[in-house]
């Protein structure tokens, strides 16, 4: 094709376009003509948006962030606001091992030594071949024997 049959082509397909658009469709005259006469739509009475969460259940994305934050409180010594962002990205993206891990740690410095073990037993359980599976093994038991102590003084 040559560029005045392009051309041709380009300036009748225009024209079409512009007939087609440019011109009102009668039932579009008729429908708002009649609906002046029509009742008024009921107001909306769903409450679902007043119930519904702030944040989506299932959000990897929001997970990873939440890891990277709590990496960040975590080394700053912000603990409280590490097991938080920890603990969001857990429910973000359920099933996931890694934030049990930092949970652990982040909580194993504080000094949960119960919630400690509950996370990294978590962890282990949802990654049970992790290549770190004999070092939180061992902090495990160490844990468990600490509060095993600190049962008997009390």
């Amino acid at each position: 094709m040559n560029r005045t049959t392009l051309h041709r082509r380009s300036i009748l397909l225009t024209t079409a376009l512009a007939a087609i658009f440019s011109a009102t469709p009668a039932f579009l005259l008729a429908q708002s003509s009649s609906s002046q006469d029509r009742p008024k739509p009921k107001p909306n009475t769903d409450t679902a948006t007043q119930n519904a969460p702030d944040q989506p259940v299932w959000d990897p994305l929001r997970a990873e962030r939440d890891l990277q934050v709590g990496e960040f409180y975590l080394h700053k010594g912000d603990l409280d606001a590490a097991i938080d962002r920890f603990q969001d990205a857990a429910l973000a993206k359920p099933g996931y091992a890694i934030p049990f891990r930092f949970l652990g740690e982040a909580q194993e410095k504080k000094g949960l030594k119960r919630d400690a073990i509950q996370s990294y037993t978590r962890y282990l359980d949802l990654y049970p071949h992790a290549e770190d599976k004999e070092k939180i093994e061992k902090k495990i038991e160490k844990l468990r024997s600490e509060v095993a102590k600190s049962k008997k003084k009390t």
